[in-house]
Order: C-alpha cells, then sequence, then structure tokens
C-alpha cells in the first residue's frame, strides 16, 4: 500500500486532537485493496471529544457505542465509512494491539504520521500468506465471538486458519455461549449476509464453532436417515443451505421466467439488517434441528422422524430468543422450519388444483418465495434411492406453486362479494365465529373463478351452510 494511501485512510482523524490510530480491519481491508467501510480509532484521550470533533468536521451523526469500553460511532455525512471511537485498551498502543483477535487486525496506523504501518505481531507476513493467527493464546477465551469472526473473516477474503489458531479454536468452541446472546446474532447475521455461508458454516462445523452454538446439529452427526438420503442428518443439512445460497443466486434452472421477481423478493429487507434471502439461511440451517430427539426406527427397520417440524420450529424459536433476535426474524424462521415439509407431501396429491394451490399458499404466508425455495434445496439434498423421479417430481410441482404465486400477487388481494355481515343477514343468523369459515370458502371460491357475482356468491354461502 503507498504512502498517500495510508494517508487517505486516517484522513477523517484530522478533526482530533489527542493522539489516534486507525486500527483493526479497516486497516486490514485498506491493504488488501478492499473497500473500507467500517473504521476502528484507538484514541489516547476523550472518545467522546473525538467525536464530537469528527461529527462536527464533517456533518456526521455521533451516539455512544459502549460504556463499558467507552466507545462512540461516527457515520453519515461526508465519513465514507462508519468511525468507532474506542479509548487505548490496556493504556498503550501496544497493549491495546496486543489485545486484539488476530495478526491481521492487530495493525495501526498513526494518523499523524501514516507512513508506515504499525505491526508489532506479524500482520504483514500473515497476510503475505493469506493466513488468520491469533494474536495470543487467550483470544478466544477473551471474547468468545472470534470464534465466529474467523469464520467470517476467513470466507470473506478467502485466507486458511493457522494451524495452532484452529486447534485453539476446538479447544475454546465450547465457551461461546459465555458471550451475549445479541453479539453472537450479530456475528451470525454477517455470516448470513456472506455471499456463501454454507462454506461458512463448514467451517464453522470443522472449528467446532457449529456444534457449540446449536448443539442438536452435532447430535445430527453420524445420525442415518431413511434409504432415500444419501448423508447423515448434518451432511443433509450443510448441503441443504448449499443448495439455498445456489437458488437465492440463480432461480432461473427451477422456476425459469419467475428468476427476476423471485430475486426482487428475496432482496428485500425482512428484520435485524437482513433481506429475506439472508434470512433464509437460518431456517436452511435448523430445519432439521429436532431429527435427533425424534428419531425412531419402526418394527420393519424403517427410519422416521415424526414431529420433527413441529418440534424443530419449538427449537429454532427458543435458540432465536436466546439470542435475542427480533420478534419477526424469529417468527420468519419458527414458521418456515415448521412448514418444510408440506409441499413435498403434495406431489403425491399432483396435479394440484388452483384450490389446492391457493390453500398451500395461504397456510404458508408471508414467506411463500422462501419456504418454497427451503423445500426444493431439501429435496436437491436428498439423493438416495429413487431420488431423480423424486427431485424431478417435486421441482415441477415447485415450479407450478410459485408461478401461482406471482399470478394470483399480480392480481391484487381479493375483494369480497359479500362481507360478513352481509354473510349473516343473507342467512338471517347473528353474526359469530362460524362466520370465518364461510368467509374463508368464498373468498376461495373467487380466487379459483368459480364465483363471480353477487348472486353467485348468495347462493353459495346458502348452500354452503344450509
Amino acid at each position: 500500500m503507498s504512502r498517500p494511501d495510508l494517508a487517505a485512510l486516517v484522513a477523517p482523524l484530522a478533526p482530533i486532537e489527542a493522539p489516534a490510530w486507525a486500527v483493526g480491519g479497516g486497516v486490514r481491508d485498506a491493504l488488501t485493496g478492499r473497500p473500507v467501510t467500517d473504521l476502528d480509532v484507538a484514541i489516547d484521550g476523550d472518545a467522546a471529544a473525538a467525536a464530537r470533533a469528527m461529527a462536527q468536521a464533517t456533518g456526521a451523526t455521533r451516539f455512544r457505542l459502549s460504556r463499558a469500553f467507552g466507545a462512540w460511532r461516527v457515520q453519515g455525512g461526508s465519513l465514507a465509512a462508519q468511525v468507532d471511537i474506542t479509548p487505548l485498551q490496556g493504556g498503550t498502543l501496544e497493549e491495546d494491539l496486543s489485545r486484539r483477535d488476530l495478526t491481521v487486525n492487530a495493525m495501526a496506523v498513526d494518523a499523524r504520521a501514516p507512513e508506515a504501518v504499525i505491526d508489532p505481531h506479524g500482520g504483514l507476513a500473515d497476510m503475505a500468506a493469506g493466513a488468520l493467527r491469533m494474536v495470543g493464546p487467550s483470544a478466544f477465551r477473551d471474547d468468545p465471538v472470534r470464534l465466529l469472526r474467523i469464520v467470517r473473516v476467513a470466507e470473506q477474503l478467502g485466507w486458511a486458519v493457522e494451524d495452532g489458531t484452529a486447534a485453539a479454536a476446538r479447544r475454546d468452541a465450547a465457551r461461546l455461549w459465555d458471550a451475549p446472546g445479541e453479539r453472537l446474532a450479530d456475528e451470525l447475521g454477517r455470516i448470513m449476509r456472506l455471499a456463501r455461508p454454507d462454506r461458512a458454516f463448514a467451517l464453522m462445523d470443522e472449528l467446532g464453532v457449529l456444534g457449540a452454538l446449536v448443539p442438536e446439529l452435532d447430535a445430527s452427526r453420524g445420525l442415518d436417515q431413511s434409504v432415500y438420503h444419501h448423508k447423515d442428518v448434518l451432511g443433509h443439512t450443510l448441503e441443504v443451505v448449499e443448495h439455498v445460497v445456489a437458488l437465492a443466486a440463480d432461480p432461473e434452472p427451477v422456476f425459469r421466467g419467475r428468476a427476476g421477481r423471485i430475486l426482487e423478493a428475496l432482496a428485500e429487507p425482512l428484520a435485524d439488517e437482513l433481506t429475506r434471502r439472508d434470512a433464509l439461511m437460518f431456517p436452511a440451517l435448523l430445519h432439521d434441528m429436532a431429527k435427533p430427539a425424534t428419531h425412531a426406527v419402526t418394527p420393519e427397520g424403517r427410519v422416521t422422524f415424526m414431529g420433527h417440524d413441529r418440534i424443530g420450529a419449538e427449537m429454532a424459536g427458543d435458540l432465536m430468543r436466546r439470542l435475542h433476535t427480533s420478534t419477526r426474524l424469529r417468527d420468519f424462521t419458527v414458521d418456515c422450519v415448521r412448514l418444510h415439509l408440506p409441499l413435498g407431501f403434495l406431489v403425491h396429491r399432483g396435479p394440484l388444483s388452483l384450490r389446492q394451490i391457493d390453500r398451500y399458499l395461504r397456510r404458508t404466508a408471508p414467506w411463500e418465495v422462501e419456504i418454497i425455495l427451503l423445500t426444493c434445496a431439501d429435496r436437491l439434498a436428498t439423493r438416495g434411492r429413487g431420488s431423480d423421479v423424486a427431485i424431478r417430481r417435486h421441482l415441477v410441482l415447485a415450479r407450478e406453486v410459485m408461478d401461482a404465486y406471482f399470478t394470483l400477487l399480480d392480481r391484487g388481494p381479493v375483494r369480497p362479494l359479500l362481507a360478513g355481515d352481509e354473510i349473516a343477514r343473507e342467512l338471517g343468523r347473528a353474526p359469530g365465529p362460524w362466520l370465518a369459515e364461510v368467509v374463508d370458502a368464498l373468498r376461495e371460491g373467487q380466487v379459483v373463478g368459480v364465483i363471480r357475482t353477487d348472486a353467485q356468491a348468495r347462493r353459495f354461502v346458502r348452500s354452503y351452510v344450509g
């Protein structure tokens, strides 16, 4: 990296009067030519005053990030990157850097003398080798969130975890939940937003972190399934995530002309700074988490997992509560896990009528697109006896259902020909809970086109109730 580039990196620190250094991942990203969207600043002084000065100079906003560490965040205005300002941890820059996680994150650039990189732990050499090495032996014990962060950085940069660091991660993985759930959720969200979260999950498993995060997945290791599966439960789960990633990146091979609409839907924000695509990685990872708890073998020797969808939904909800995610993200994950099987059951009842498809879509609303994708990934990752025919039939049905979903969506909401009070008057009955079923049946008739007029609607409700 050239001297002018280093000067540009620390240019936003000019309004700060106290000694200050750019540190951490922002330095690493700048040195590797990646865009710097988050810049960490260590300051030998008052972080609040530094944040105030920077905000005034750039027209940005500032707010306290952590009382415990005295950290402030400055963002917006003319700043190209979000800036987090924290007082030196340990009193000196050397002590601050020695407390960081990885050598490639333990480099600094002095705002007043940006001619060179301060690199006391060999980060430049490790960066050149594409190696992620912990700064000290207690790195993961000091902050267990680093067990997730090292996976994310490895996948982002395409670098390898150094052998000794990998061994330390396996040793300390059981400490993962010593960290607050919301911090784990934040780092998991960053992993979900990666282009290939499936590879990150595989590395998490290799380091023992995945099983520490979700013990039910570790219990899935080596758990055999039926002859219709080609992998154990854990292997199947990781392959499902891989197929979800592929389908979300390019739906065209399965969904053809609807691919563009699917991509638009998946790009919409869902919750917790995740798009619908990103959020789908949670149920993809958790959809079979209840299989160890529901595993049974019939007298005939058939392996079953009865109720794993319902029980898995409860387990997924408990996990999301422990992570302190938003209610919306938790509900999304729970619903997707609970409803990942019904479309597969409908394959054996085909060809489906529009009435049957509409009932399925109402059951899976408002997550129709995501659940259909999840069922396809689940089916594609099940390649045992007779799998070619089963996969083909499932994908054909999924394409038909997805097409019907967008067709009905484009029609707009169904305007009831008769409101509930009108139905009650027509039948001479007092309004009550009984009306819900009639209203729903009338709506279904309108959707499939057998009821088009007011007179037809009145005849229908009389015959339906009578």
